[in-house]
């Protein structure tokens, strides 16, 4: 495996956990749980650790179409909050 390889994998596999840790930290933020916060990093710090311990397998055509439908379906919510939260500001 080539270095380049395995950085796009640690960056693919840190990327995942930052995405969690800051969808989690913003939940806990609305709910003002200190509690629920501390979990979501536990969980984004846990998936990080399972992304690079499964690295190869992000090269599989079946993970990859996953992690586009996960893509999808954040990008779907993403929406539908601005959209909430736009029609509340007017």
């Amino acid at each position: 495996m080539s270095q380049g390889e395995n950085s796009s994998k640690k960056t693919a596999a840190e990327s995942l956990g930052e995405m969690l840790r800051v969808f989690g930290d913003a939940v806990s933020e609305v709910f003002n749980d200190p509690v629920l916060k501390e979990k979501a990093k536990e969980f984004g710090e846990t998936a990080v650790e399972s992304a690079r311990k499964l690295g190869d397998r992000f090269k599989d055509e079946e993970v990859k179409d996953k992690f586009r439908d996960v893509g999808k379906a954040a990008e779907d919510f993403g929406n539908s909050m601005r959209e909430y939260f736009k029609d509340k500001k007017a």
